[in-house]
């Protein structure tokens, strides 16, 4: 009796997935890629598509055929599918939280053509009834996005890979009204739902963030510039993790939590030097960043629950904040 041939993963790189899936999916179409266009498509080198193949052909049975005269690949089982059982249970879930989490990208041009690869990738799962699941029990919750409008994308993504400048008008957020922008675009940033161009720009003299969303009339310029040796954003925070801000001083932060800001100071690391100790009724969370403005709005959103101690200036905000509020609150009493 025949014994059925199953796949083997023990030489399957984890990193390969994907690719192993896209591969499986151009073959299926019927367009008989070859092992340039796959690369090219994969973006990776036509020596390592060929070991891919090599390996879904010996190791996973794939029926894998090279067609001469279309010059290209083919599987000889015209309803052949890479079948899912393959992979872990850790890689499916890899995967369903992968789709899950692109919800955020929703209002960029990157949505569509991410939800399309992973779907080409998630595909053989549905064959064996366990597809729903991935979307229903997955689930990243919504929250509130700028819309960025393809043009700008596509040119800002162009500004990057060609290290060009790029031109546009932009409304800051204290302008009246838009002034014309000269930058050279050093690197996307991603913080809650918003997309910002981080570079250097030109007019100012120095390096500065934008919102892809406040941007209007943008172009590519002919002019290309080189990346200085230090660009990347991450370098300028001081080593804190509060979302896209950076100013040019680090000062060390002290503030007392209590009540629920003591769970918020303890259970994520808001940068790389954090210290806690305990206080009473409370904690006390220490820690250096330049990321000024996005501490003193993490201080406020709080409220009486988180206490600044240091630096001077924080404390003199978070004053000025609540007097602010507490004459407001009379005008309504």
């Amino acid at each position: 009796m025949k014994t059925e041939k199953k796949p083997s993963r023990l030489s399957l790189p984890k990193t390969a997935l994907p690719r192993i899936y896209r591969i499986d999916e151009e073959i299926a179409s019927g367009r008989f890629p070859n092992s340039g266009g796959l690369a090219s498509m994969c973006e990776t080198s036509i020596s390592t598509i060929s070991r891919d193949i090599e390996f879904m052909r010996d190791q996973l049975f794939a029926p894998i055929e090279y067609d001469a005269y279309n010059r290209g690949y083919y599987y000889t089982q015209k309803t052949y599918r890479l079948p899912a059982g393959f992979t872990s249970a850790e890689d499916l879930l890899a995967l369903g939280m992968a789709k899950s989490i692109l919800s955020l990208y929703r209002e960029t041009p990157l949505y569509g053509a991410s939800v399309n690869l992973l779907e080409s990738i998630i595909a053989p799962i549905a064959s064996d009834g366990n597809r729903n699941w991935l979307d229903e029990r997955i689930v990243v919750p919504p929250i509130a996005t700028a819309k960025v409008e393809p043009d700008i994308w596509n040119i800002v993504v162009a500004g990057l890979k060609e290290n060009r400048i790029i031109t546009f008008e932009y409304l800051g957020t204290w302008d009246e009204d838009y002034q014309a922008r000269r930058v050279r675009p050093y690197q996307l940033l991603f913080d809650s739902g918003m997309w910002y161009l981080y570079g250097f720009a030109e007019e100012r003299k120095g390096l500065r963030i934008f919102s892809l969303s406040r941007m209007k009339n943008i172009a590519l310029t002919k002019d290309g510039f080189s990346l200085p040796a230090k660009f990347k954003y991450i370098e300028l925070t001081g080593g804190s993790y509060f979302g896209v801000f950076f100013g040019q001083e680090k000062y060390h932060f002290v503030i007392d939590c209590f009540g629920d800001a003591v769970m918020a100071a303890s259970e994520r690391q808001w940068a790389a030097d954090q210290k806690t100790t305990e206080i009473d009724d409370g904690l006390r969370i220490e820690f250096t960043s330049t990321q000024y403005d996005k501490v003193l709005k993490w201080v406020l959103s709080h409220g009486c629950n988180a206490i600044p101690r240091k630096p001077k200036r924080l404390v003199d905000d978070w004053k000025w904040h609540i007097k602010e509020m507490q004459k407001q609150a009379k005008r309504m009493s």
